[in-house]
């Protein structure tokens, strides 16, 4: 294989074009950072060797290659369900390129060459490349009209696909130098260059994700008519006539976010996935380009997410109809949405923020959905899926639409292949730096390799993080070097559950991070949620900083009224829930009273390790024979939020009353 100096990462990859405006903080590749702990590193490589050949084995036999294969003989019939299944081939390409970025393998090098063999065999004369359409173009599937792009802007998904297509073939390039899956996607690109933009057709993407991809082109070419034409889609959002005064989202273009142009949005609206790619995607154009507008937008619509519209554990699209968002404050447990695929739609929007302003509150959301809300959507064999993620499973009450189980696949299954594309590229998260500014984002044992103004410096991380606070920092520069080093401080370690007052803890901690330099207690300053250490920095200084990992009870805002007289289980970046399985078959009758005293116990053996909550409860007992209704006490025990559901089908619960007011009685 090919080997490269390159700087391959979800959001930013610099190539030979230097551009003369960018981010002005900008990440660290996963490729230059090499893990060395459990947590993540056992995720990633399960992802390499289970999640991403089950995959493509399922890209296979659900018929998903085949729609390749008949695009290039021109004769047969589309033979899944969705017109944008091309994508899972694409996602899992970008996920595999990822892996062998890091880990050379002779194998999947050339299975990924024969899959874009068989990918550019499809690919039209003048570019086009869209299987539900190739196939029988005369005949199309219904969601693709007459003509190419005719329903762009409703469900057809063209651009959706051509969006995921450079996202893989821009990985693919970047790990291997190969310019096979590139070319591809450049000709394709080109094609929609000559289609769109002033003066020729206008529509704005049903379902956005082609303004990243056109923003990855452009990193690597240079070519200004991709990033051009990633504004222009933007710029075509609330130009279409909609029933502006209907309450249907979809009649009134807020499913699309396409109701008002971007820079009068001030609200995360419509589907969750498609408005996370949709801000992610103004945020890149805004840093490429200055924009100013575009950012006025993307921070009040951040606000609002953050502030109305967000679970405890960080997930968000509460409403299953149109896996969207609702109106503010509306977040049901019961009915709970919560797509995988918004979570991982999330981080990616939440790093860009992080980049435009240098903020810690971006990346205290991003932990957060991180270690729950995202995660959770992955089984932890790998090969098992939670397409929703509930935020309770209660045998009597549980929406039938809600997930109790895990699947090996969907129908459609953008949130296996998303999650196979996201999981190698988590690294690249951890450091980011501005000239002689470095930051230190997330707490995961490894070493980073960076480089200062020309000098290299490394950055080795020791820690059992999340289960342990303890956490230390060998700087390695290559010779003494001035360097601003930036701690992030996590805002639950500073008595912030989230960075609004959505949610809160009932009894705030006041202890203050201590920080020590070479075994000596250091002054520092705090700037944007970070601990900001300035000085010469000499081969082997060490760094310690010890979090608090105390249990704290988080409330709702009074907003929530599912959540009033309840609260939920924090300990450092975790969130926890009960499992029946854990607490003698039930989890939805159990009440934590105030004061509570918890206990920590780390189990090796179970769900590959994990720190278990305990705590002296009580517990609503029902007596069908004696017709009486009491409280018994109970051990609670509760584990990791993300870890639910991995033993098997039962009731589940994030939310606990504090106290029984009143029983409901339902006779079934």
């Amino acid at each position: 294989m090919k080997k490269l100096c390159l700087v391959l990462f979800v959001c930013c990859n610099i190539s030979a074009y230097a551009q003369k405006q960018d981010y002005p903080i900008q990440p660290l590749a996963f490729t230059q950072v090499k893990l060395a702990d459990h947590f993540w590193a056992s995720r990633i490589e399960t992802n390499r060797t289970v999640t991403i050949p089950a995959s493509f084995e399922r890209c296979k036999s659900t018929g998903r290659i085949k729609n390749f294969e008949m695009a290039a003989e021109g004769k047969g019939k589309f033979c899944t369900v969705y017109p944008f299944d091309d994508t899972d081939i694409y996602k899992t390409i970008e996920g595999a390129s990822y892996s062998l970025a890091v880990h050379p393998d002779r194998q999947l090098d050339a299975y990924l060459d024969s899959l874009i063999t068989v990918v550019g065999k499809a690919q039209e004369a003048d570019g086009y490349l869209y299987t539900y359409r190739t196939i029988d173009p005369i005949h199309p599937g219904g969601a693709a009209g007459p003509e190419r792009w005719m329903k762009e802007n409703e469900n057809s998904h063209e651009l959706y696909c051509a969006g995921h297509m450079y996202e893989g073939a821009a990985a693919h390039f970047m790990a291997t130098g190969k310019r096979n899956f590139l070319n591809i996607a450049l000709k394709n690109a080109d094609l929609l260059v000559q289609t769109f933009g002033p003066g020729k057709r206008a529509v704005a993407p049903g379902h956005e994700i082609v303004e990243m991809g056109l923003v990855r082109l452009y990193r690597i070419t240079g070519k200004k008519e991709y990033l051009d034409l990633a504004k222009f889609f933007i710029d075509q959002r609330g130009k279409k006539a909609y029933n502006k005064k209907s309450k249907n989202v979809w009649e009134n273009g807020t499913y699309y976010q396409d109701d008002k142009p971007v820079i009068n949005q001030d609200e995360a609206e419509g589907h969750a996935v498609r408005a996370m790619y949709l801000y992610a995607g103004m945020a890149d154009v805004a840093a490429l380009t200055g924009d100013k507008q575009y950012l006025a937008a993307i921070d009040k619509i951040w606000d609002n997410m953050v502030g109305k519209k967000m679970y405890v554990q960080g997930s968000i699209g509460a409403v299953g109809d149109g896996e969207r968002f609702g109106a503010n404050y509306e977040l049901p447990n019961a009915t709970a949405y919560n797509e995988t695929c918004a979570a991982i739609g999330s981080v990616f929007w939440n790093q860009r923020m992080f980049l435009l302003h240098g903020d810690s509150k971006y990346i205290d959301v991003l932990e957060k959905v991180l270690y729950n809300g995202l995660i959770s959507g992955v089984g932890l064999d790998g090969k098992s899926f939670f397409y929703t993620n509930a935020m309770q499973i209660q045998d009597h009450f549980t929406h039938p639409d809600i997930e109790r189980e895990r699947s090996g696949w969907f129908v459609c299954s953008c949130c296996p292949t998303n999650v196979a594309r996201l999981i190698p590229s988590i690294p690249g998260y951890i450091y980011a730096q501005n000239g002689k500014d470095v930051f230190v984002n997330l707490f995961i044992s490894g070493t980073g390799s960076l480089k200062v103004n020309n000098k290299a410096l490394q950055i080795t991380q020791q820690n059992n993080y999340p289960w342990d606070g303890g956490l230390a920092f060998i700087i390695n520069p290559a010779s003494a070097m001035e360097m601003n080093l930036k701690i992030r401080i996590p805002g639950w370690a500073q008595n912030q559950a989230v960075p609004s007052d959505l949610y809160s803890y009932q009894q705030p901690l006041n202890k203050k991070v201590e920080i020590k330099v070479n075994g000596k207690p250091v002054e520092y300053q705090m700037e944007h949620g970070y601990a900001v250490i300035s000085k010469k920095w000499k081969k082997g200084d060490k760094v310690e900083m010890t979090l608090p990992m105390d249990v704290q009870r988080v409330m709702a805002s009074e907003k929530l009224p599912d959540d009033a007289g309840r609260v939920a289980l924090q300990r450092g970046p975790l969130m926890y829930a009960a499992e029946w399985t854990d607490n003698g078959g039930k989890a939805a009758n159990i009440i934590i009273p105030k004061n509570t005293a918890f206990t920590t116990q780390y189990e090796a053996g179970l769900l590959n390790g994990v720190t278990v909550l305990k705590a002296e409860v009580k517990a609503i007992n029902v007596d069908t024979a004696k017709q009486t209704v009491s409280t018994e006490n109970k051990t609670l025990t509760a584990i990791p939020y993300y870890a639910w559901a991995n033993r098997g089908k039962g009731e589940m619960m994030v939310w606990f009353p504090e106290e029984v007011k009143f029983v409901d009685i339902i006779s079934r």
